[in-house]
């Protein structure tokens, strides 16, 4: 009983953090695959599963605040399309270790450029203030 309470809110967390952009699912992904032992192809797909339930909410809310850029989603949409179904074709192909190894510099990777790079908004702030 315990392990399904904590479950679902390790599953509430990271739908919050969905909502707000942060990648809730990168760190289910992490979640399913460190601490519960589920394979990485598994846990790809209850990802997928995932951000269907939590992308329709963030999506309104984005969209009432007017927060997309409409050609940048256009353009986005147009070619995530065939590049998924092409990334799916490859992920195939490929060895489970090499997509695990890959993913993880991936997370590495956008972890080190969040935590040294700064943000737009961050600056001109600065700048005011000068």
């Amino acid at each position: 009983m315990t392990n399904i309470l904590f479950a679902v809110l390790v599953g509430l967390a990271t739908g919050i953090l969905s909502g707000f952009g942060i990648g809730g699912g990168s760190l289910l992904m992490l979640w399913l695959t460190c601490v519960m032992g589920v394979s990485q192809r598994d846990a790809a797909g209850m990802n997928l599963l995932y951000f269907l339930a939590c992308a329709p909410p963030a999506l309104i809310s984005h969209w009432k605040n007017r927060l997309i850029d409409k050609k940048a989603a256009l353009f986005c949409i147009l070619s995530g399309i065939p590049l998924s179904i092409l990334g799916c074709v490859l992920a195939a192909q490929l060895d489970l270790s090499l997509i695990r190894r890959g993913f993880g510099v991936l997370l590495l990777w956008i972890g080190v450029r969040e935590l040294f790079t700064k943000s737009d908004k961050a600056t001109k702030e600065r700048k005011k203030r000068s």
